[in-house]
């Protein structure tokens, strides 16, 4: 038995640099995430360095318990605190009896590359994503290529809490050296763009400027640099290829270069977005759907795997029709769906928040940034005589929502998402409408997807990341239909007290 955490914790004090503190809601249903704090911020930690390695205690307690090869990559993304953190979780790891090889500043691709470059089954990498500032956590998992579920971590979760951690003998560090250098290589490697291209890239000062302009050059196009430069303050904003402000420079670069392309990656590189030559935001669903336009015809009878964010289309996309493919809606989460990619045998899996999970042999199966990048590349390669507009011209018309995110505590949201899906199964049972449609289906599996005559939906379910809800709305009508729904949406939240201001509006 060790010492069991703390919920709550006063900083600056004795009980503060002497016992774990860790915030139970940081335990995600497929990560980890905290608030840590930062010099300047008046906000409450949820973690300490003695909760991340109690942490790492717990996790190595499970590895044993799981019956794996007690070995782990370790790595960290760029943010001040983010190698204190990642050595507090190695310790705790150590302790436990787990082997640990750190391959240092990493990418959360980089790190889930190393369990295959070198054969260890386990992965910790020490991220906030594209959280901001002050933020830190860990994606784990012990299943290459796979990550953890709400099963691992819930168990994780009672192993920490409780104080269950085990110390155990055999533990030990190794430092590896030269996984990022075969990374690249690995990335490019037999790639070889024929077609001019210029690309510009986006990294938003995070991790991703120590690996993307570099993979792609040895890709063979042309790269604009945009925010390259590693600073963890993140000076413009957040590395976030879902945020506006981010999409919108992107839009303004591509415009200025007269760039075939736009591609932004996420803090920690698993995410990709997408800029056409024209300047227009493709959201990563629809980016889905033309790779899979692309690789249908290779792979014929294929299945693809998406969120219940995602576009409508993929259901009735002749092209992917006439090449005998299948598609599957499941529940958002990028470990969910790269487990249900993996069980299906499905070419690909794609989240419309950027995670594209290209299986083999376009992949090896796990969420990566670049990865997702080289296939646009190779996309615009085979249509050579065609752009990027002209591609996302080719798809069905439909009217998208950017994911907006109202503020919800931890605490609260999933209880509010349970009282907004009954809302929504009541409205359908009498009949009503939305948006002057009527509402034709209820889809819960993952909060409440419902869906309206001529083809239109919403969505409306707790982030598993942030104390937020996730609204999304999509109409093939019009822009001014998405906006009507989302008007019905609004008004429905606003009869929740615990429903905060939304991150942004229509």
């Amino acid at each position: 038995m060790t010492d069991t955490p703390h919920a709550a914790l006063k900083p600056n004090s004795w009980d503060f640099e002497n016992q774990p503190l860790i915030k139970p809601t940081g335990f995600r249903e497929y990560d980890a995430r905290w608030w840590f704090g930062h010099p300047g911020s008046d906000k409450t930690p949820e973690l300490n360095l003695y909760g991340i390695q109690a942490l790492g205690l717990g996790l190595g307690t499970l590895i044993h318990e799981l019956g794996v090869e007690p070995k782990i990559v370790t790595g960290h993304d760029f943010r001040s605190y983010s190698l204190s953190a990642k050595q507090a979780l190695e310790v705790g790891l150590m302790a436990a009896g787990v082997e640990v090889h750190d391959i240092g500043l990493a990418l959360s691709p980089v790190a889930y590359f190393a369990q295959f470059d070198l054969g260890i089954p386990c992965v910790a990498m020490v991220t906030a994503s594209h959280n901001s500032n002050g933020w830190t956590g860990v994606k784990m998992g012990a299943d290459r290529p796979l990550t953890f579920g709400p099963d691992e971590m819930s168990r994780l979760k009672e192993i920490v809490l409780g104080g269950h951690g085990k110390t155990r003998t055999g533990g030990g560090y190794v430092r590896q050296h030269g996984v990022a250098e075969r990374y690249i290589a690995d990335v490019a490697k037999d790639v070889k763009i024929e077609r001019p291209l210029k690309v510009v890239a986006a990294c938003g000062n995070g991790t991703a400027g120590a690996f993307v302009p570099q993979a792609l050059k040895a890709m063979g196009v042309e790269v604009i640099e945009m925010d390259c430069e590693l600073d963890h303050t993140f000076p413009r904003y957040n590395p976030n290829p879902e945020d506006l402000e981010m999409l919108h420079a992107m839009r303004d670069a591509v415009l200025e270069h007269g760039a075939d392309v736009g591609l932004g990656f996420d803090g920690d590189g698993d995410r990709c977005g997408v800029i056409d030559n024209e300047g227009e935001e493709i959201f990563a669903d629809k980016i889905g759907l033309m790779l899979a336009r692309d690789l249908a015809p290779l792979y014929p009878n294929s299945t693809f795997v998406v969120d219940v964010k995602s576009t409508g289309l993929f259901t009735i996309d002749p092209v992917l029709a006439e090449h005998g493919a299948k598609t599957d809606y499941f529940k958002t989460g990028h470990s969910y769906i790269k487990r249900r990619s993996k069980e299906l045998g499905a070419l690909a899996g794609f989240e419309k928040s950027g995670h594209f999970f290209l299986q083999p042999p376009v992949g090896r199966g796990y969420d990566d940034g670049l990865v997702a990048a080289r296939a646009v590349l190779q996309m615009l390669d085979r249509n050579r005589d065609k752009t990027m507009a002209d591609l996302r011209r080719d798809l069905p018309l439909s009217f998208q929502s950017p994911t907006m995110s109202p503020a919800c505590a931890d605490e609260v949201k999933y209880g509010v998402v349970e009282r907004i899906v009954a809302d929504f199964q009541r409205r359908a049972e009498a009949g009503e409408s939305v948006a002057g449609c009527k509402i034709t289906g209820v889809n819960t599996v993952n909060g409440v997807r419902f869906s309206l005559e001529g083809g239109a939906w919403g969505l409306v379910r707790a982030s598993s990341n942030t104390p937020n809800l996730v609204v999304v709305v999509e109409s093939p009508q019009s822009r001014e239909h998405v906006v009507e729904i989302f008007r019905d949406i609004e008004a429905v939240l606003a009869a929740y007290d615990e429903v905060g201001a939304f991150d942004q509006k229509l």
